[in-house]
């Protein structure tokens, strides 16, 4: 059993957050990245890599299948896969994550088969990888997929193709490019995904010798080429994290320096955050966010990047509920994301939930409860939420902050948070 399944978050709150936060490494790009170091028959070192769960848990995976995994220093990695064996991944890791479907691309671009077990992580209800399935077999693979495993064989090699998906898809983006990178020919992507960690795997695959053009635009091409090299690569600082903690900020009166950041990736958060009243001062790598009026309600629609993004709809749920006025919540990504709004509704929302939309009344302040995590970000809101109500607040079922957020405890501590992690009964 995971050690962290039987801790608690404990959060004393109604205190204001002051202070500096450094932002870790994006996990949404680190886990792309650590699975397209299968394509390397060489040595890779990654650096900024977040010290999460879901980087341990790839790296295992890889180290399992034969790669030699080297930790240099707390953020920094060296993974070397000469040698890995493919298609003999652990169902059971495989399991624990939704970014391991990533080693179906990279299986692909380097053995031109694959075979790997279905993907874990945050349940959304129906997440399917028909996109990905769409573009490896436009690529030249036959795939099979039987109830636990997922099967994928290019009888003929891969060639270069056009691929346009039916909707945009990041992982479906990301796939495709680890499985052309080394593809014969010339492959372009349509109606691709524009986020920036798809970005960060085209300058890491760049890096490694790949020829791909056109990542952040809807249009992404890639010249195949036909090895790739070693290289030391560094993961861009996590837009959700930094997001994060600037709601952290105005939710809780407080005044916090986010470091360590691209403030291009945040201009959706930061356009919402000050439609609310929150002042937000941006540098050339910091932000800085404080509250010197009352909070306003807001309507906001989730969509893909440059849109507001879907992992931050969580978060801001928490701070409509404490602004004045009534804020609408649009989810148009995934279905089932609203689980979490009876956890706060415990805390004392005022929230409808219509399908894909959330109505919230504002009210002055929640009331502490005992709630849990449903899934990575709505455990990440149950802490806003607990930092910024007066009293002793419980968050359960932390295992699931603790696979995308870096030191979220000792972070918080360090502005001031009263929190911590105890033993769960």
């Amino acid at each position: 059993m995971n050690i962290h399944s039987m801790e608690k978050i404990v959060i004393r709150g109604g205190k204001p957050l002051v202070g500096e936060i450094e932002t870790s490494g994006m996990k949404n790009a680190a886990l792309p990245i650590i699975f397209g170091c299968l394509l390397v028959k060489d040595r890779c070192v990654i650096e900024n890599l977040p010290d999460i769960d879901d980087v341990d848990v790839s790296l295992t995976i890889l180290e399992d299948m034969g790669a030699k995994v080297e930790r240099l220093d707390r953020t920094t990695y060296a993974i070397d896969a000469t040698n890995v064996r493919g298609g003999c991944s652990s169902l059971a890791l495989v399991r624990k994550l939704r970014a391991s479907y990533y080693l179906l691309g990279a299986e692909i671009g380097r053995y031109g088969k694959a075979y790997v077990g279905s993907p874990g992580g945050c349940d959304f209800g129906c997440r399917p990888i028909d996109q990905h399935i769409k573009g490896f077999e436009a690529l030249g693979c036959t795939v099979r997929m039987d109830g636990s495993y997922v099967e994928a064989v290019a009888h003929n090699g891969l060639k270069g193709t056009n691929i346009f998906f039916d909707l945009v898809s990041v992982g479906a983006t990301m796939n495709v490019m680890l499985a052309a990178v080394c593809a014969p020919g010339v492959t372009v992507i349509e109606n691709a995904a524009r986020e920036p960690h798809i970005v960060d795997l085209a300058n890491f695959l760049n890096t490694c010798g790949g020829q791909i053009s056109g990542a952040g635009t809807d249009t992404i091409k890639i010249k195949g080429v036909d090895s790739l090299h070693g290289c030391t690569y560094a993961i861009i600082p996590d837009m959700i994290e930094a997001g994060t903690y600037m709601i952290a900020a105005a939710a809780t009166k407080g005044h916090l320096k986010i470091t360590n950041v691209i403030p291009r990736h945040l201009e959706s958060i930061t356009a919402k955050l000050c439609e609310m009243g929150v002042s937000v001062v941006e540098g050339d790598d910091f932000v800085e966010v404080f509250l010197e009026k009352p909070l306003t309600g807001v309507n906001v629609k989730t969509m893909p990047y440059p849109g507001f993004p879907t992992d931050m709809q969580p978060q801001m749920a928490v701070l409509m509920c404490l602004a004045s006025g009534r804020s609408n919540l649009h989810e148009s990504v995934f279905d089932n994301r609203f689980r979490y709004t009876e956890e706060l509704i415990r805390m004392g929302a005022l929230i409808k939930v219509d399908g894909k939309r959330a109505l919230i009344e504002g009210t002055p302040s929640l009331r502490p409860a005992r709630v849990r995590a449903v899934d990575l970000r709505a455990g990440a809101a149950m802490v806003l939420a607990g930092l910024a109500t007066e009293g002793e607040t419980e968050i359960d079922n932390i295992q699931l902050i603790e696979r995308g957020y870096d030191d979220l405890v000792g972070k918080l501590r360090g502005c001031g948070a009263d929190i911590r992690k105890e033993n769960a009964v």
